[in-house]
């Protein structure tokens, strides 16, 4: 599986440059009919894992050559991008300092700044000689069992914490705090305003307000409640905050410390103080490549279907792949290509 996602890489690279590569992999159902080609389980959470692994060993070495570089991975993994980055920078002449300003924030609005009740635990982050970027996530929500991927593609990014998602990846949506969201504006601006407050004036008028909070339902874990902006535990981070003066909500939201419950607190006081409200939207989209065949949400454009099998059938062909795995993969390609196009079904 590492050879053939590599021999893949290296032939969209060579006949689409590097990236082109970053453009697919942001696309969450490219990447994962990408996971089902190499042989991944379609329905497990475990494809984006072992797709992005797959994808990083079957460089290795080649990175520079192809000018295409992985970073990060799955737990304590993850936690080495940075260094990655500014490894292969080093070399590749990228500007190391963005890219890794550019991992953390988005690793920050997923896990603390879009609170679905899914926790961040992978982060692959992918980065060409250009200094061109995407990021594919995911995340867990250990009370469901299920989990949630998470694209970006730095070109499409204007605003780190305005709509910057290619896309977000669910089986299903519920409330979810969104400061990302481009309704939250006011909350954000809200928010930076009052991390730049004197804690000692900020505390007052809490305490005038008298903590009447709303109970707000959040998927995957308790509502919020009063005790979670408690005046006396967010004094510590009032102080912190203050003493930064951070000029807007993204340096807000990068701030050492200023994580999921401080933006969530933040967020609640400004709806109590100043009337600011965030938003509750999900922002996880949904699409489709081919239609259905059932017609929903539109019929299979034949053509635009048939096309896309010649592409990858062509690109494993010219795959640099033991004779072995080129067969198995051409088997599997040619199996689904001889079932009539009625019955066929894409996983």
């Amino acid at each position: 599986m590492k050879k053939l996602a590599g021999a893949m890489t290296e032939i969209m690279v060579m006949e689409l440059g590097p990236d082109a590569v970053l453009d697919r992999l942001s696309d969450p159902f490219w990447f994962q009919c990408l996971g089902c080609v190499l042989g991944f389980d379609w329905h497990s959470s475990g494809v984006t894992t072992t797709t992005c692994g797959a994808l990083k060993e079957g460089l290795r070495g080649k990175e520079h050559a192809l000018g295409l570089y992985i970073g990060g991975g799955k737990g304590g993994a993850s936690r080495k991008t940075p260094e990655q980055i500014m490894r292969y920078s080093e070399k590749a002449g990228t500007p190391g300092d963005k890219l890794v300003y550019a991992s953390k924030l988005s690793a920050k609005v997923d896990s603390s700044a879009v609170q679905d009740g899914f926790q961040v635990y992978h982060h692959c982050f992918i980065f060409t000689n250009s200094g061109k970027w995407a990021v594919v996530q995911q995340g867990m929500n250990e009370e469901s069992g299920w989990a949630r991927r998470y694209h970006w593609l730095g070109t499409d990014v204007d605003d780190f914490v305005c709509e910057p998602h290619k896309a977000i990846c669910s089986d299903g949506k519920g409330d979810v705090l969104n400061m990302v969201a481009r309704e939250s504006s006011d909350s954000r601006k809200t928010t930076a305003e009052m991390s730049r407050m004197h804690p000692d004036k900020l505390l007052a008028e809490l305490a005038m307000a008298g903590m009447k909070a709303p109970l707000l339902h959040m998927p995957g874990r308790h509502g919020i409640l009063t005790e979670d902006i408690n005046p006396k535990r967010m004094q510590n981070t009032f102080i912190r905050t203050f003493e930064r003066q951070p000029e807007d909500f993204e340096t807000l939201l990068g701030m050492p410390g200023v994580g999921a419950k401080t933006i969530r607190a933040l967020s609640l006081v400004g709806e109590l103080l100043y009337g600011a409200k965030p938003s509750f939207r999900d922002p996880a989209r949904f699409s489709f490549a081919h239609g259905g065949k059932d017609g929903i949400p539109y019929p299979v454009d034949r053509r635009t279907y048939d096309t896309t099998a010649a592409i990858l059938e062509k690109a494993l062909n010219e795959a640099k792949v033991e004779n072995g795995e080129k067969l198995k993969a051409l088997r599997r390609m040619a199996a689904f290509l001889e079932v009539p196009a009625g019955h066929r079904q894409l996983h």
